[in-house]
């Protein structure tokens, strides 16, 4: 489908003249206007997710946990909140998704264990440099490393760890829901589904700005640094959480090591293999049924080509 604007959207209805998007035969608002409604209504999701952080007024730095048990309240409340916006905004533009709120947001048994598996992996090849760094400076075996991981008191640890269950748990789980799950339903009918996957994060990123000037008033990083740190990679909610635990690649760390040579190469590997790798594991048809096929067949774009 075109691009964001009303523009091309007429440009659409001009090459297709026998379709209609459900909007206008439903007596809804235009095409156009349902972009702006679309694109409003995201902006609104974002504002209100990042908002919802500075409802507490303190000095103290955000990673003191009585800031992090704050935010966990806030965050938890606008993201309840957020698939009611998808429901505003079904009703103000006038499409009908023909399937539950819960499945187009992405809540389905169908296709769930790929979904889990699968980009995961896909996240782990691409950081096979900084695994193998992370196994090679590791002062224990993988066997004592693997009795640590699933060593109830290890999880015990975690679970009282304010800093952990926000980025391992409640960040993935919140953010995913509010910029992914909510927004991909209302940006796809408009920019077609894959603009609308490559949109979300731009909202997810500018989100992230925020971070920028708390570490800059605290003075925990130099502006350099933080730049290079202040994005992860959209996706899944185990994605995010493995993203949010490796951090940004250590290449710099990698340049410098003694074995430097097997490491970089690695890095190179992990690039190549996720750049060959990333079209079939992400096939469609690996997945079950795209509900969100069925919101662009109802949008008047049957002929999505992730959808065909």
């Amino acid at each position: 489908m075109a691009a964001l604007g009303g523009d091309g959207l007429r440009l659409l209805s001009v090459s297709r003249p026998e379709r209609q998007p459900e909007s206008a035969a439903l007596g809804g608002p235009g095409p156009g206007l349902c972009c702006w409604v679309s694109v409003f209504s995201c902006l609104s999701l974002a504002c209100s997710y990042v908002g919802s952080l500075y409802v507490w007024k303190s000095e103290l730095p955000r990673d003191h946990p009585a800031v992090i048990k704050r935010r966990f309240t806030s965050v938890l409340v606008v993201s309840s909140l957020s698939p009611l916006c998808v429901l505003l905004w079904r009703e103000l533009t006038g499409i009908q998704p023909g399937t539950s709120l819960l499945t187009l947001m992405g809540f389905r048994l169908e296709g769930i264990f790929p979904a889990a598996l699968l980009p995961l992996l896909l996240t782990m090849i691409l950081f096979l440099g900084p695994l193998m760094q992370l196994s090679m400076d590791c002062p224990c075996d993988l066997a004592d490393g693997l009795k640590v991981v699933l060593a109830p008191r290890s999880w015990a640890r975690c679970l009282t760890d304010m800093r952990w269950l926000r980025n391992q748990v409640i960040a993935p789980l919140t953010e995913e829901l509010v910029f992914r799950a909510c927004m991909l339903p209302m940006l796809a009918p408009c920019t077609g589904l894959g603009p609308a996957v490559f949109t979300c994060p731009l909202f997810f990123g500018v989100a992230h700005f925020h971070h920028i000037f708390e570490q800059l008033r605290f003075r925990q990083s130099s502006v350099g640094s933080i730049f290079l740190s202040a994005g992860h990679l959209i996706g899944p909610v185990l994605c995010h959480s493995f993203c949010n635990y490796m951090g940004f690649p250590a290449v710099c760390a990698a340049l410098e090591h003694p074995q430097r040579r097997p490491l970089l190469a690695g890095y190179a590997l992990g690039v190549g293999l996720f750049l060959l790798l990333l079209q079939p594991l992400t096939d469609p048809k690996l997945y079950g049924s795209l509900p969100l096929c069925v919101l662009l067949e109802r949008a008047g774009d049957s002929e999505a080509p992730l959808c065909s």
